[in-house]
């Protein structure tokens, strides 16, 4: 069985030394993203924000990743577009923005392991945080109250932490975001199948990362639909992805051959 995998990441934009806000600096929001060649794009919150077409080769992933991202950063002429899980901005900054452009966590995402939304985090802070969310399609316009669908899109993010959110604590060693999103586990049910939230955007800095994430994600699908369960195995491994304990995630990548990339 092979799997669509796509993906909504964030991204900062920058002048000079000072990051700045994003907010109508392109067309497109949530309700309504702005169609590009191969994807979408739209402000989220004080971020940049694009999706892809769903790919079924890593090598259509990463044309799809590099081709929307392209077009975004030639959208804001005048700023530098950053790949980072966090930005900082100045008080003068965050006291310019609207309400919407504030708002944090309109809708709700879940801990795969115990099935309960997670919690909002504080808007109140000047900083943000950018995902690199992966979506991973089995299925169409399914019902996400569906109790068979809501089971294996957990036990299909629960098999995420394994594949890409221990591995990630290799190439991210950021914390920051942590504290307010990327836990272990996180995800929010769709039609198609899962979103996976718990990666930043560090996987965009290179076509090497954008290869693994890719690869990572469909091998520990093809491994959990054959019956290698590694949640049944090894257990709930949040905490490890959430406090970054990468000696405890190496042993279980290890043992479970499960491949790391350093960038």
């Amino acid at each position: 069985m092979e799997f669509l995998i796509g993906c909504d990441p964030e991204v900062f934009v920058r002048k000079g030394k000072l990051f700045q806000s994003a907010h109508k600096l392109i067309p497109g929001d949530k309700k309504n993203p702005f169609k590009v060649n191969k994807g979408a794009v739209q402000v989220d919150g004080m971020a940049l924000e694009f999706n892809i077409d769903p790919a079924a080769t890593s090598t259509e992933f990463c044309i799809n990743v590099q081709t929307v991202l392209d077009q975004m950063i030639k959208m804001v002429p005048g700023y530098e577009v950053v790949i980072s899980p966090v930005a900082h901005f100045t008080e003068d900054v965050m006291k310019a923005q609207p309400p919407e452009a504030l708002e944090l966590g309109c809708d709700p995402d879940y801990n795969a392991w115990t099935g309960l939304p997670n919690i909002k985090p504080n808007a109140n802070r000047p900083m943000r945080t950018a995902s690199g969310h992966v979506h991973i399609g089995w299925t169409k316009n399914q019902d996400i109250t569906d109790p068979d669908l809501i089971g294996r899109a957990y036990a299909a993010a629960r098999q995420m932490d394994f594949y890409l959110g221990l591995p990630s604590l290799f190439y991210d060693d950021d914390q920051e975001r942590r504290e307010m999103y990327g836990k272990g586990g996180c995800c929010r049910v769709k039609p198609y199948g899962v979103e996976y939230r718990t990666l930043s955007n560090a996987w965009l800095k290179s076509e090497r990362l954008m290869t693994w994430v890719f690869n990572n994600a469909q091998k520990g699908m093809q491994e959990l639909v054959s019956g290698n369960n590694l949640a049944a195995k090894f257990g709930n491994v949040e905490e490890i992805i959430n406090t970054g304990n990468k000696k405890e995630a190496r042993r279980i990548l290890k043992a479970a051959n499960i491949e790391v990339c350093n960038g």
